[in-house]
């Protein structure tokens, strides 16, 4: 546990990044995504276009505040749970 803090501490672990594992079926509506957003993309407007950019900019900034709200209420959880064990829990640990 001691080298995983330790880590932690001089930033050779990001708890906020994570490898991402597709599947194939993942892939495939990825590749499915693309294409549908090719085809709107194509036949909008000039100034459609601008404002569905727009649009995915303000989902992708969503996205990101929710990511990270999940990330700390993940890990208040944790150090709740680790609280929890080390105050109430087995003391043979």
């Amino acid at each position: 546990m001691q080298k995983f803090l330790h880590d932690l501490y001089y930033g050779r672990i990001s708890p906020w990044e994570r490898p991402i594992t597709r599947t194939a079926e993942d892939s495939a509506i990825i590749d499915k995504i693309a294409k549908e957003r090719s085809y709107f993309v194509q036949k909008m407007l000039p100034d459609d276009l601008k404002r569905f950019e727009n649009f995915e900019i303000l989902r992708a900034s969503l996205g990101s505040f929710e990511e990270a709200d999940s990330f700390s209420n993940g890990f208040t959880l944790g150090v709740k749970f680790m609280c929890d064990v080390f105050m109430n829990g087995d003391r043979r640990l």
